[in-house]
């Protein structure tokens, strides 16, 4: 049992670092010495705002945002609520809202990783429409099966002695 929840923590964990690492880096797309995110577009001295972010033109990259927001955010919560069930409920009522909230948090990776792999070239200049992904756009679908089976644990965990 205790090995059980060690991994649960690790994996919750490492799933955290690894929604903070995707949010946060520049690294979505390579293209020549430019590298783009979510929320800027750099070249090896400077960083821009991406061009028109704020239009409804860029509506697929807000979503993106929100989404990669959204789970990191309901990662760190859902580890919170761990914590406090681990020592307030029950046995077999343990873990079912956390179980929820990670997987609410892998669904939001999930639907952000989709549509930027759908429609990356929708929202980026014509100079930034050759290229390659980067590592951070790698580590956001990796978080997914990482959250997704941290979600799933826990649902395990609950009916264990």
């Amino acid at each position: 049992m205790l090995i059980i929840l060690a991994a649960i923590i690790l994996f919750h964990i490492t799933s955290a670092i690894l929604l903070f690492i995707a949010t946060i880096r520049n690294e979505w797309w390579l293209s020549n010495n430019y590298s783009l995110d979510l929320w800027y577009h750099c070249n090896t001295t400077n960083c821009y705002d991406i061009p028109n972010s704020a239009t409804s033109d860029a509506a697929y990259l807000q979503i993106v945002q929100a989404t990669m927001i959204l789970a990191t955010i309901l990662s760190c919560v859902g580890f919170f609520v761990f914590i406090l069930q681990l020592f307030r409920l029950k046995q077999g009522e343990r873990f079912v809202f956390t179980a929820i909230i990670q997987l609410l948090s892998a669904f939001c990776v999930m639907t952000g990783a989709s549509i930027y792999t759908a429609e990356h070239l929708n929202f980026k200049d014509v100079f930034f429409k050759n290229g390659e992904y980067g590592y951070a756009f790698v580590v956001a679908w990796v978080a997914f099966p990482i959250t997704f089976l941290s979600g799933l644990m826990y649902l395990v965990l609950r009916k264990r002695k």
